[in-house]
């Protein structure tokens, strides 16, 4: 099965008119992208869209063998005029299931919002998922025994689509995802490929044709991770879009709760509401029993409250303390951490905070804090594929 993407934008396309922000302003050239449509085979059109058959030439394809126009979504851009000689646009009822002269047979997946998926399978067996804009699948059934072999969908705008599908099976380690309905809500160039490559997926110019059932690498999910930066950075946000196309995610909070700290409780509140529902969590700074077991993925928030809790139990913020043994026992702690690390076979990405490159702290105690978790966090990173260092909100690539 041939897939030739005419567009992969959002409905108003990417740069959009008279946006003056920095993505719109950056998306020049090969990065301009015209509202999202396919052509399958040269005989199936998904989403009419302004320029069809213009993109479609410029593609080195042609429009007049195209039997049918299935829309996906409601259109509310520019007014689309219809080609000569194409066949009027419309859509498939929900779960009904239509079968062309060329020998696709096509069925209609239920969204949770307005809008209608394709499930497109050729009469060779190749099968392709196409979702609408802001959709995700409402009716798939739980155990989807084959995964499909392509799944093009709005993945920088409902990661948890991307999840729902690799949780009933239907995105396997073989699927090839492709991003489309790209808008200026995405970041554009390195940074949104660096970011759909996380979560397994990618994204392609205007005009490229794909070979469904054709091998294509799979981008590779870094195992372990470790995102670092300083406080208010962005770095605990970058951690959680790692893993938001994630079907489980264990969220272990080493903070805790404190009681009388409403400042906290805020803190710990804004952390609850940006995570997905279907994340668990759990408050423990007993973090090796847990990298030592098998299950979903970890997300670890924040490596600077464990050391924080590790100096607490073996007595290290008092001088005679840590000369007695504390700092013996603080780094056998460390140590065993480190080693869960290495061992683990669960996905983990881990948050710490970045210090020294400030004010020297005024105490001992908290000089002694400072360079235990630069140890840490150093030794952290060793186990890591890829480690992040997050700066106002950019995340910069130090390894992967």
């Amino acid at each position: 099965m041939e897939l030739t993407l005419l567009g992969t934008g959002a409905p108003l396309g990417l740069p959009r008119p008279d946006c003056p922000c920095a993505v719109c302003a950056r998306s020049r050239g090969p990065r301009v992208r015209a509202a999202t449509a396919l052509l399958v085979d040269g005989a199936l059109l998904l989403d009419l869209t302004p320029g069809a058959a213009l993109a479609a030439a410029r593609s080195g394809h042609s429009l007049v063998g195209v039997r049918q126009v299935l829309l996906t979504h409601p259109h509310d851009g520019p007014a689309v005029d219809l080609p000569a000689g194409l066949p009027t646009a419309g859509r498939v009822p929900d779960g009904r299931e239509l079968t062309l002269i060329s020998g696709h047979r096509v069925r209609a997946v239920p969204m949770d919002s307005p809008g209608t998926g394709y499930e497109v399978t050729s009469a060779d067996g190749e099968t392709l998922l196409y979702l609408p804009p802001g959709g995700s699948p409402a009716g798939l059934p739980e155990d989807h025994r084959v995964p499909y072999d392509l799944v093009v969908a709005d993945v920088t705008g409902r990661p948890d689509a991307l999840a729902r599908l690799r949780a009933t099976g239907a995105v396997g380690p073989s699927t090839d995802v492709v991003a489309v309905h790209l808008d200026h809500d995405a970041p554009t160039g390195a940074e949104l490929d660096r970011r759909l490559a996380a979560a397994g997926a990618r994204a392609v110019p205007d005009g490229t044709t794909l070979y469904v059932g054709e091998y294509h690498e799979v981008p590779d999910v870094p195992r372990r991770t470790l995102v670092t930066g300083g406080a208010r950075s962005g770095k605990s946000v970058e951690a959680e879009r790692r893993l938001e196309t994630f079907p489980e995610v264990l969220y272990v909070a080493t903070g805790g709760s404190r009681e009388g700290d409403p400042e906290w409780a805020e803190r710990v509140g804004l952390h609850r509401e940006r995570r997905p529902g279907s994340w668990r969590t759990a408050e423990t700074c007993d973090l090796v029993p847990l990298l030592e077991e098998d299950g979903p993925a970890l997300l670890v928030d924040c490596l600077s409250l464990w050391l924080t809790d590790a100096m607490d139990r073996v007595g290290a913020w008092d001088d005679a303390t840590w000369a007695a043994g504390g700092q013996t026992a603080l780094r056998e702690r460390t140590a065993e951490l480190v080693a869960a690390v290495r061992a683990t076979r669960r996905t983990v990405v881990a948050v710490t905070n970045e210090v020294g490159s400030g004010v020297v702290p005024a105490t001992a105690a908290g000089r002694r804090f400072r360079d235990e978790l630069g140890r840490l966090n150093a030794a952290f990173a060793d186990e890591c594929e890829e480690v992040l260092l997050v700066v106002a909100g950019q995340a910069l690539v130090l390894r992967g």
